[in-house]
């Protein structure tokens, strides 16, 4: 994928036909190491193809792929508690949301932009 990543970023960049150097520079300066055998068969199979057709192509196809499908319904509310019941019930909900606050607190130790 860094190898298609760096010479997709070329092609924006208007290098119709980026070729191995120009691709292991791209990879070089943001620190990473560039495969060759991978490099090789990337440049081999793009050779002297459009990427603007290739995406178009590869977007039809994805198109035709389930993405998802249909989830069960929510569950159903509770009903409604009748005569002194209520102030009870109004002493709960503080409770839920506190212990609804714990779980999301156990992160398991990292955050999402740790």
């Amino acid at each position: 994928m860094k190898h298609l990543a760096a010479y997709l970023l070329l092609g924006l960049g208007g290098n119709t036909e980026p070729s191995a150097e120009d691709i292991k520079g791209v990879l070089e300066s943001v620190g990473i190491d560039a495969d060759e055998d991978r490099l090789e068969k990337l440049i081999g199979e793009l050779k002297g193809k459009d990427l603007q057709e290739l995406i178009a192509e590869g977007s039809s196809k994805l198109a035709s792929v389930p993405s998802g499908g249909a989830g069960g319904g929510g569950g159903g509310a509770a009903p409604a508690a009748a005569g002194g019941a209520a102030p009870a019930a109004e002493e709960e909900k503080p409770a839920e949301k506190e212990e609804e606050k714990e779980e999301s607190d156990e992160d398991m130790g990292f955050g999402l932009f740790d």
